[in-house]
Order: structure tokens, then C-alpha cells, then sequence
């Protein structure tokens, strides 16, 4: 049985970047993806400053900006009748400082062009797995759901919230929770601006991301909530979007069929390793939709564990007693991001969606944002570059 260097479990963000990292190194690569394509809507859409960094140390910003994309750089409140303008990413001083609002399946697929171009890179489709093959406490591999196996001297899973690690307890898991669901929504709109724009009222949070010709909206509702929202049809539900943001065209909204339900969840792995085995991602780490970083945090995984385990693993070195070494480089920013998060969820929106008088004005720190333009750099920085961003450090295998 042919035996590949690594195994990546999961065709998403995380997963083809890693993929491609690893085989630009020289590594003999397959990424497996369980569904048969990657077109999925109101999956994570905003490609962050962070990772156009990424792309550009790897030489492909102008590329991925031929793609089509939405561009935004700063973003909005509307409190208490009112539009606050709170951060702004156009002065940040990267190569690219605004939010790419590009349809994942874009991303994806600009990553798996480039990725074609090195010979140890296989990504399959329509190949979801069932299993991980163990031989004495160690990861070799992965059973697929056809029963055909695959070998690998390493295996990241990068397959998200609901990844096999976790479904089969290979990990420990610490869950952080959350006081609310998200049902994703889009309506058309006539082009204009760049905002990300949010509509707080009490009982009432909709986050509106403008797409050019059309809003993607988030309308947040306590946890648990959505089977008693659906059952009561769409007409309540248009009329609390409606309330959140009048100036929303809701004709299309007909039908709760409409809406697609986001569980949140926000929860880490305590070890994102065993020999064998690395986890990275949302696999890793489930995070909130605020701040839309997820997507952004799983690629900088991606590049630490390529900065530390490519050349290893082309060089045959024994790569377990390296893989603590990702945990520990990405561990800081995702519990300072799930902290911020958890913050936010807690003591703003979690009391929000509570039933409470209506809201008579802004709190004093959005008026200062709003008042200050070089303050409202801040969230912006926060929200597009991070915390310990990487630098892509590994190997390129000579052309």
C-alpha cells in the first residue's frame, strides 16, 4: 500500500492550504474532502488582511485578487436609531487592508489551482472518512467510508466543528458555550459602499454584510431557539428583520426554507495532538462568528504547521515530538480571540437578546469610536491582522 507523507482530513480553508504548503515543500500529499464539491453557501466568506498577507509572502496576491470579491473597510452599528461608525482597516499597513468578501468555494478553488502546480499534491473529492487506523497508540492513517484505506507518516485533521476527532473522543475538548444560533439570510440590494454594518436593538441583532449587489445577513437568536421560531412561520420573523433594519427589500424572504441555520459554538481541544495525529482549525478550536475570524485563524494554523513540520517531514525525521510545537505557537492567539469572543457573547449579546426596555442611546465606547478615527484603527487591527500572525517560513521545494 502506497504510503503518503501526510494525510489532510478535511477540503476546507484549513485543510487545502495545508495541503498546499506541505507539498510545496516536497511532501507526497492527499487532501480528502467528503463532499463533491465546495459549492456550500454562508460558509465562512471573509478572506481577512491576515491572509492576503499569506498569499502575498507566497507571491499570489494579484491572483487571488482577479477573483471575484466584495471589498470592505470599516464597520458600522446602527444603536438607538443611530449609525456609528466603530472600526476601520484602511490605514492598516499590509499589502491588502480591507476584508476580500469572496464566496469560499472562490477561495478554494484559487488554492487548489496553485496547489496542482506541485506533484505531491492530490486533493479527493467525494472521499469522507470513516475512520483513523491506529497501530500501537499511533495514527497511521485513514479507513474511508468505501472501506479502502489510506497510510500516511502524518494525519491533520482539519474538518471542523463537527471533525472526527472529536466525534470519536481522540482529544480532550473544553467547551466555552454561547448564548445564541445564527439564521444566515440574503437580500438584494442596489451596489454601494464598502461597510460591514450591525443593527443592535434589544431583542433584535442583524449583522448586514454588503456583497455588491446583495446583503448577507446574520440575524441572531438565543440558543436553542430555532425550532420554535421556524414552527411559527416566516412573517414574525421578516418582521423582526424588518424592525432591526427598515431599509432591508425582504420580498425574497418568503419562506423560513430561506434561512440557514448557524449553530454557534465556541470550544478549543485541551491537546490538539496524539502521535500521529494533529488537529488544526475549527477541528481544533470551534469559534464564534464574531469578528467573522475563523476562517483567518484556521490558515495561520495552516502555516504554523507547515513552518514546523514540513521540512521534517521531508527530511523523514521523527515529526511527533514536533507537533506539541503548533499547539504551543497558536495556542496564545486562539484563547485571546476565544476570550474576546466570549466576552461579547456573554456581556453584550447574550443580555441583549434578552427582553429589556429598548435601547435609548449608544454605550459611551462606541461614541468614542465613533467620534475618534484613529481609534476606530484598533478594532480594525484586531479584526484583520490578530494576534501573532505567521510568516510563511517553510521549505519551497526548487522548480
Amino acid at each position: 500500500m502506497d504510503e503518503r507523507d501526510l494525510i489532510v482530513v478535511g477540503g476546507g480553508p484549513a485543510g487545502v492550504m495545508t495541503g498546499l504548503l506541505f507539498a510545496r515543500a516536497g511532501c507526497r500529499v492527499t487532501v480528502l474532502e467528503k463532499h463533491a464539491d465546495f459549492f456550500r453557501d454562508f460558509r465562512g466568506d471573509t478572506v481577512h488582511p491576515s491572509t492576503m498577507e499569506i498569499l502575498d509572502q507566497l507571491g499570489w496576491l494579484g491572483d487571488f485578487l482577479q477573483r471575484p470579491h466584495h471589498r470592505l473597510d470599516h464597520a458600522e452599528l446602527r444603536i438607538a436609531g443611530r449609525d456609528w461608525t466603530i472600526g476601520d482597516l484602511s490605514h492598516l499597513n499590509t499589502p491588502a487592508p480591507f476584508i476580500a468578501m469572496m464566496p469560499q468555494w472562490e477561495f478554494l478553488d484559487f488554492l487548489r489551482s496553485k496547489a496542482a502546480a506541485f506533484p505531491g499534491f492530490e486533493l479527493r473529492m467525494g472521499a469522507p472518512v470513516s475512520d483513523f487506523l491506529q497501530e500501537k497508540g499511533r495514527i497511521v492513517g485513514v479507513r474511508l467510508g468505501d472501506g479502502s484505506e489510506r497510510r500516511a507518516r502524518l494525519v491533520i485533521a482539519a474538518d471542523g466543528r463537527s471533525s472526527l476527532v472529536r466525534e470519536r473522543g481522540l482529544l480532550p475538548l473544553e467547551t466555552l458555550g454561547a448564548p445564541m444560533d445564527v439564521f444566515w439570510f440574503r437580500v438584494a440590494k442596489t451596489p454601494s459602499g464598502s461597510a460591514l454594518r450591525g443593527s443592535v436593538e434589544r431583542g433584535r441583532l442583524l449583522v448586514m454584510i454588503d456583497r455588491g449587489d446583495y446583503w448577507q445577513c446574520a440575524f441572531l437568536i438565543p440558543k436553542g431557539q430555532a425550532a420554535t421560531l421556524v414552527a411559527g412561520g416566516i412573517g414574525p420573523i421578516r418582521e423582526a428583520i424588518a424592525a432591526a433594519a427598515p431599509e432591508l427589500d425582504l420580498m425574497e424572504l418568503d419562506d423560513v426554507a430561506d434561512l440557514k441555520l448557524l449553530s454557534v459554538s465556541l470550544d478549543r481541544l485541551t491537546a490538539w495532538h496524539r502521535p500521529g495525529l494533529l488537529a488544526i482549525g475549527d477541528a481544533a478550536h470551534a469559534m464564534s462568528p464574531i469578528g467573522g475570524v475563523g476562517i483567518n485563524l484556521a490558515i495561520q494554523d495552516a502555516v504554523a504547521a507547515a513552518n514546523v513540520l514540513a521540512g521534517p517531514l521531508v527530511a523523514r525525521d521523527d515529526i511527533d515530538p514536533l507537533l506539541p510545537r503548533v499547539q504551543e505557537r497558536r495556542l496564545l492567539p486562539t484563547r485571546l480571540v476565544q476570550a474576546a469572543q466570549k466576552t461579547a457573547q456573554d456581556r453584550i449579546i447574550g443580555r441583549l437578546l434578552q427582553p429589556g426596555p429598548p435601547l435609548a442611546d449608544a454605550p459611551w465606547l462606541i461614541k468614542l469610536l465613533d467620534r475618534n478615527p484613529l481609534l476606530r484603527r484598533i478594532p480594525g487591527r484586531m479584526i484583520g491582522l490578530g494576534i501573532r500572525r505567521e510568516k510563511v517560513e517553510s521549505p519551497a521545494q526548487p522548480d
